[in-house]
């Protein structure tokens, strides 16, 4: 397999390095590698699209994840096997604790994530956390800080179901998930999206880091705050290796 491309991203092992940004809009990874030195779309499959570029003179990459943890998890562990080890999901999120966190913050650099979903109890039990890898999220705090953006630090609600947030009326789960809701906002979550759970326990069990920055609608500052962190690991990187 390792001489061959991946099903579903169609990259093979080496195509990518170790820094990757997810975002779940194909279309939104034409505007992420406007910020790479030398992009180059390289694949186009289904829902995943790769451009790969430089920063900081170092490979990067940018592969969409789709909507969802099945697609998400798929991506990131075809994106492994190519040979990446550093995520970064960059999308967008419904504020959950209250409505004026739109207002009040830019976004939410996610720490962890409720396990609202069916993808990773696939992986392993539910008892095991979705968490965040440290050196990523300091990596993103650093940057929105240098750029004055403010960014609140915490956990995000990841669902399989968007009407089921968006619409519970048209559910006949309406009550369990209107107490469900309830309970995420009286526990401080932050926001709620889709696919962080999946990137955070697949990139942990594989040995791999992965962190999140979210906003409700500004993909720009997001974006180069999500690239600004990566040069900082890759600084990090440098630094450790001497």
């Amino acid at each position: 397999m390792e001489s061959e491309k991946y099903k579903h991203i169609q990259l093979g092992k080496g195509d990518v390095g170790r820094y990757v940004l997810l975002p779940g809009d194909p279309f939104r990874t034409d505007l992420i590698a406007r910020y790479f030195d030398e992009p180059q779309l390289v694949a186009h499959n289904r829902e995943h699209k790769t451009w790969i570029g430089k920063l900081d003179g170092v490979p990067v990459a940018v592969t969409s994840t789709g909507m969802g943890g099945p697609s998400a998890a798929i991506a990131v562990e075809e994106l492994i096997r190519c040979g990446a080890d550093t995520f970064i999901r960059v999308g967008t999120a419904g504020p959950v604790r209250c409505p004026e966190d739109c207002d009040r913050y830019d976004g939410v650099i996610v720490t962890g994530s409720v396990r609202d979903e069916g993808t990773t109890v696939q992986y392993v039990p539910i008892e095991y956390p979705a968490i965040a890898n440290r050196h990523v999220v300091e990596a993103l705090v650093q940057a929105a800080a240098r750029k004055g953006l403010h960014y609140a630090e915490g956990i995000s609600q990841s669902k399989d179901s968007f009407y089921g947030e968006l619409d519970p009326a048209c559910s006949p789960e309406q009550a369990r998930l209107l107490q469900r809701w309830e309970a995420w906002q009286k526990s401080g979550v932050m926001c709620s999206e889709m696919e962080c759970a999946a990137l955070f326990v697949v990139a942990a069990l594989r040995g791999c880091r992965a962190g999140a920055i979210m906003n409700w609608g500004d993909m720009d500052k997001t974006i180069q705050t999500a690239c600004d962190a990566i040069r900082l690991l890759i600084a990090a990187a440098d630094q450790a290796n001497g």
